[in-house]
């Protein structure tokens, strides 16, 4: 344990250096289109990649790649970590989040979601926000764009039951796009609310897309079974591979 609190503790100085490098590089991108600053977040995604697999032995494993539609498109993904915010826009053309609000007040980072068009959702209003971002979904997705959502509205540690919100049935008959569920195993190797970051094989699955046009309620129990079936699947073998590595499974997943 010694040995990943080191590693971990040279990751995080490293990856706060790493990210502002890569907010000096992006500065000229204010005055490009878009896709510029998409592309160096892409750029940065993959130098994280890196830094744990050099640094703390982590491996990334994207599954299903090829399922991916094009064009525009609802993408629900299980929500762990940090992590998968940061790495999963590098395989769409004009992704946005939907994010708390108070995030576009942090100084330069906030003028990056600025620029991206991220969907900013003030929480304090209730039912009030969830419609408001069905609206601006609509409208983004129907300008080509993948929205990226977590239905279970934020990280939820491992092996936790699930809690889906029915406002992404909304969404998807708003948008009427089809659905690209992704499964994960991100919490094993970034777990929330610690800095320690362990080794083993992080998975991302991209499963079967969900068709346009399903009744909401089909909709909402064929995503939540396809996401929690295969995430379910992918922590198993990683728990596996961990206690192999160890004698043990790590404290990593939160009880």
């Amino acid at each position: 344990m010694a040995s990943i609190f080191l590693r971990s503790l040279v990751f995080n100085v490293l990856f706060y250096l790493n990210f502002l490098l890569w907010v000096v590089i992006a500065l000229p991108t204010f005055l490009m289109p878009r896709a510029a600053m998409l592309r160096v977040a892409d750029w940065w995604a993959r130098s994280n990649i890196l830094l744990m697999r050099v640094v703390c032995n982590i491996r990334v494993e994207f599954r299903g790649v090829e399922k991916i539609p094009k064009g525009p498109l609802l993408v629900a993904s299980k929500h762990q970590s940090m992590w998968e915010t940061i790495s999963l826009l590098r395989f769409f053309e004009a992704p946005f989040f939907a994010l708390k609000r108070e995030l576009r007040f942090i100084p330069i980072f906030g003028l990056f979601l600025i620029k991206t068009n991220m969907i900013a959702i003030d929480r304090r209003a209730g039912g009030r926000a969830l419609i408001a971002m069905a609206r601006r979904a609509r409208e983004e997705v129907l300008r080509g764009r993948q929205f990226v959502i977590f239905p279970e509205g934020t990280r939820r540690p491992v092996g936790a039951p699930p809690q889906y919100k029915s406002g992404v049935g909304l969404i998807y008959t708003d948008c009427g796009v089809p659905c690209l569920p992704v499964a994960l195993n991100s919490g094993l190797f970034w777990p929330r609310r610690t800095f320690l970051r362990y080794p083993g094989t992080l998975v991302v699955e991209f499963l079967d897309p969900l068709p346009p046009g399903l009744p909401r309620d089909e909709f909402l129990t064929r995503m939540r079974n396809a996401i929690e079936d295969a995430t379910n699947r992918i922590v198993a073998d990683a728990q596996a591979e961990q206690a192999r590595l160890f004698g043990r499974v790590p404290p990593s997943a939160e009880k």
